[in-house]
């Protein structure tokens, strides 16, 4: 199995309503999201959902887009 493309994280906090600490979003995998108490732990957690996310892809024979600074770039090519 070859690597993994690095996939752009959005990190942003969460309110004290919804219980502080991040979130983790990665905008070209829809719904692949995790948080943390820290930035830190929220892109921890968020490196494993990827992973979880792209298996469940595969499993499921669903496509996994590149990333989007890949496809931007083949796309001015």
């Amino acid at each position: 199995m070859g690597e993994r493309p690095h996939y752009t994280i959005v990190i942003e906090p969460l309110s004290d309503e919804d219980g502080g600490g991040f979130l983790a979003t990665v905008p070209d995998l829809p719904g692949c999201m995790s948080d943390g108490e820290t930035e830190f732990e929220a892109v921890q957690n968020i490196q494993d959902a990827v992973a979880c996310w792209i298996e469940a892809a595969e499993e499921n024979h669903r496509p996994v887009p590149a990333p989007s600074y890949i496809r931007r770039a083949a796309a001015a090519g």
